[in-house]
């Protein structure tokens, strides 16, 4: 469990200026990570290689916690994700600008699932809006994370088929995760708050600036094995995210449409451009194969054969928690409730249960245990 000190340090880090990863990870090598740097003068921090806008904004009573800040970190399922914490996502940290922290409202052991990204128009048709929710719900049942940008449209038509299929999804914002972007899907992004998760690496407060959606753009695309388009027009934030889907080599996928429909003609574009056409979730499921994302992350993780070896191998508090899971399903609040654990190290444990394959999702946000068979 992070420290608050700790916690309100990255938060001063995320709103300082002139910082990025590369620098902060020479620096917390020289001062003793987080704790170290959050304790130094700023003669220290500059010695550190720190530039002075960033070590004099650090050490003034700018760098000090807002009473919002303070507030938001005790909020339920509230989470300040490092990028030197376990649950930062690998797909991260090999994009241009990874993000200091992630602001995480909803379960951040999500953030590692395998995801597809599903963009579009603001003002898409009729047609498209129901193609995004029906690709979105086939794939959410299949087993993959929809993401998108909680945007009118294409993405809300993806988080809603994803929510409808009992699905994880998860918003990506280009503004402080305390502000709800457009006002008319607070709805929706309480039940994605509930079934995934909300996630914005701008500080508490940030107004949504059109200069921020391509920064969320990036996340987006990085955070997903590949992009489906449907409906963008030639020049479209949609076709951003596309671009760094390809730059990050991700797959790209578009659903092609009529040659009178201006919206089609950005799919289209990218379709001449090497994007595979899209008409079915089958073309997205043969071109992905993310069965092989689980078996990678169990070899990595060292899954165990057999029940009986599982038990003898693991931590005493994952035994507690998959004991407090027993046989029916239960909620991640329920087994706080159970076990006493915090939210967030359930949230973790759970994640790596079920990475190797002991506990799998069941429908309303709860986990039920893999029964294993002897051997």
């Amino acid at each position: 469990m992070q420290r608050a000190d700790e916690v309100f340090g990255w938060m001063a880090l995320s709103r300082a200026p002139a910082l990025d990863v590369p620098l902060l990870t020479q620096a917390f090598e020289r001062l003793g990570g987080i704790l170290g740097f959050i304790e130094s003068s700023a003669a220290t921090l500059r010695s550190a290689g720190v530039p002075a806008a960033a070590s004099e904004y650090l050490t003034s009573a700018s760098g000090s916690p807002s009473s919002a800040e303070r507030a938001w970190i005790n909020g339920r399922h509230h989470h300040l994700i490092a990028f030197t914490d376990p649950r930062y996502p690998q797909s991260l940290r090999s994009i241009e600008r990874p993000p200091i922290v992630l602001y995480v409202a909803g379960d951040g052991g999500v953030l590692n699932d395998p995801q597809l990204a599903i963009v579009g128009s603001r003002n898409p048709t009729p047609a498209g809006r129901d193609t995004a929710f029906d690709f979105a719900a086939e794939l959410a049942a299949r087993g993959l994370a929809i993401t998108s940008g909680l945007a009118e449209g294409i993405d809300s038509a993806a988080h809603r088929g994803a929510l409808a299929a009992q699905g994880i999804t998860l918003a990506v914002l280009g503004n402080g995760i305390d502000l709800i972007y457009p006002r008319c899907n607070l709805a929706l992004s309480e039940e994605i708050r509930f079934r995934g998760a909300l996630i914005s690496e701008f500080p508490l407060g940030t107004p949504p600036r059109r200069e921020n959606f391509p920064q969320r753009n990036r996340i987006i695309a990085a955070l997903s094995l590949g992009t489906l388009v449907v409906e963008a027009a030639r020049r479209s934030g949609s076709l951003i995210t596309a671009r760094l889907a390809g730059d990050q080599n991700r797959e790209l996928f578009a659903v092609p449409g009529s040659i009178h429909n201006p919206l089609s003609r950005g799919c289209h574009e990218l379709i001449r451009q090497g994007a595979k056409l899209t008409e079915t979730a089958a073309d997205i499921l043969s071109e992905l194969n993310f069965s092989a994302f689980f078996e990678r992350s169990r070899r990595i993780l060292g899954g165990p054969a057999s029940a009986a070896e599982f038990a003898a191998g693991m931590d005493k508090e994952h035994k507690i928690l998959l004991d407090a899971l027993g046989f029916d399903p239960a909620d991640l609040d329920m087994l706080v409730d159970r076990t006493g654990f915090k939210a967030e190290a359930v949230s973790s444990m759970m994640l790596i249960l079920e990475l190797e394959g002991h506990v799998q999702a069941a429908p309303g946000g709860r986990y039920s245990r893999v029964v294993r068979s002897r051997r």
